[in-house]
């Protein structure tokens, strides 16, 4: 059953909920940085009428929708503060499986928050959701995010070199996932 009613993760420290019409300038904020942004998909200028969109089209969907990407806001518990945002896709042909992703603003990376809202993503779809597999890929030059990705557990799989045309140029993959059965995993 898909969890149509979804409003909220809670970590020690963070909020994992939908976005809210006052994270607009926030997400342009962290999204326009070229820094943030480096190993993205998007392309830079992050408009605002780029973000009001994006935000607007999530609130048809929920995190079970397959085939679409779920964006969850990342937001301090104490003060609601957007800091970045995670997501997750369900597989259209397999929604046993699913891919995340993460992004979180310069200001907040290297204390642990991208650590733990991804824990917490996991958590929700391999324990709370069930999934049978959880995967994720980043660009090999992003070794932040391959290590928090072994950080949490996760096994890298593969190489993907110069896979992807991304920005200009041919980029290589780093795919990594981790299955139901060996999470939660012990960093």
């Amino acid at each position: 059953m898909a969890d149509a009613a979804f409003t909220s993760l809670t970590s020690e420290r963070l909020l994992l909920r939908r976005f809210q019409p006052g994270d607009l300038d926030a997400f342009v904020d962290y999204r326009s940085d070229p820094q943030v942004a480096r190993y993205q998909s998007w392309e830079l200028p992050y408009l605002p009428s780029q973000a009001r969109q994006f935000l607007a089209d999530l609130q048809a969907i929920h995190p079970d929708t397959p085939g679409e990407w779920f964006q969850f806001a990342v937001a301090l518990r104490r003060t609601d503060l957007l800091i970045g945002d995670c997501a997750a896709l369900v597989r259209a042909d397999d929604p046993r499986q699913a891919e995340i992703g993460f992004t979180l603003g310069r200001a907040h990376q290297g204390q642990g928050y991208g650590t733990e809202a991804v824990r917490r993503l996991l958590d929700y779809l391999l324990i709370q959701r069930g999934k049978h597999r959880v995967s994720a890929n980043c660009d090999a030059r992003n070794t932040r995010s391959a290590a928090l990705l072994e950080r949490v557990g996760m096994r890298r799989e593969g190489h993907l070199r110069e896979s992807t045309w991304c920005k200009g140029e041919w980029t290589s993959d780093l795919l990594y996932a981790v299955l139901g059965r060996e999470w939660p995993a012990s960093p």
